[in-house]
């Protein structure tokens, strides 16, 4: 059963293997808890998932990762019905724990500016930094989709990236001349000289020292360096480079629709949770000129 669930969200969801991973886990969570509870996985009810649910909460389990665990047994309860190893859905009337929508830190024009300018470019790793910098502002990547970028998804003359985002989904998103320029100095310069890895050979950007693809804790350790010598004492991550993309657009007037599609969002609303960090800008800017709201 799980290894036909395997298949199924590899080959039929296309799930990354992050994601693949977090979903065994969740459905092993649930097994672990069904074998205590001396029950077998056919006849489970709601009442079962909601007890465990509740030991989820009273484990200590965030909202958010108890969001995604239920999400992962409602997907596991689907597969079990599409697949016929059961004749009812107990999960179709769970319902997952409500929390208030988290508004991301996001960086100024400069702030980002200050970070960029705190790269020091006599050191090999200068211009590949600069480059992942200005590629995920400009570009508003998500960090696995910097580390999997490939040369062959670069095309400079026309300014565009080929983008590999989740679920194997592929978009075409537009590149700045800063991008450009910093991307060219990398490839023609610090690149040509990195000793690289037996079948790292296509990946844009590389460790120099192991000459292996850059991985996703090599990005946040960078960024996290750069932004404390930059003095900036805000929750950054690689991911508020890309938060920051879709505010710093929506506030110049981009459409929304426009700005999904860059992100490479599946639904509008997630994209809309930018219009909601536009609105509270918005309404601190009355507070602080409206003649209404201004403190005498």
């Amino acid at each position: 059963m799980i290894q036909n669930y395997r298949q199924y969200l590899l080959l039929e969801k296309s799930l990354s293997a992050n994601t693949l991973e977090a979903y065994l886990n969740d459905v092993s969570k649930l097994f672990s808890f069904l074998e205590d509870e001396q029950v077998s996985i056919y006849q489970v009810t709601l009442e079962h998932l909601h007890t465990f649910a509740a030991g989820l909460r009273d484990l200590g389990i965030s909202p958010r990762s108890q969001i995604r665990i239920i999400s992962g047994i409602k997907s596991f309860f689907k597969f079990l019905l599409t697949d016929e190893y059961i004749d009812s859905d107990p999960s179709e009337l769970l319902e997952s724990p409500k929390i208030g929508r988290h508004l991301p830190d996001v960086l100024t024009v400069n702030e980002i500016d200050r970070i960029v300018s705190c790269i020091d470019l006599s050191q090999p790793e200068g211009h590949r930094n600069k480059a992942m910098i200005e590629t995920m502002y400009s570009c508003g990547l998500r960090v696995s989709e910097l580390c999997g970028l490939k040369m062959n998804d670069l095309y400079m003359e026309e300014g565009f990236l080929k983008v590999t985002g989740k679920g194997s989904k592929q978009r075409l998103v537009p590149m700045s001349p800063a991008a450009i320029r910093e991307i060219d100095f990398y490839i023609n310069g610090t690149r040509r000289f990195i000793d690289i890895k037996p079948g790292a050979e296509s990946y844009l950007f590389l460790s120099i020292r192991r000459g292996k693809p850059i991985s996703r804790v090599m990005v946040f350790d960078i960024v996290k360096k750069l932004v404390q010598e930059a003095g900036i004492t805000k929750n950054v991550s690689p991911h508020t480079f890309r938060h920051s993309f879709a505010t710093h657009l929506l506030e110049g007037g981009a459409n929304l629709r426009a700005i999904q599609c860059m992100l490479g969002h599946e639904k509008i609303a997630t994209t809309e949770i930018y219009t909601h960090i536009d609105r509270n800008r918005l309404r601190q800017e009355i507070e602080m000129h409206h003649p209404r709201n201004m403190s005498k």
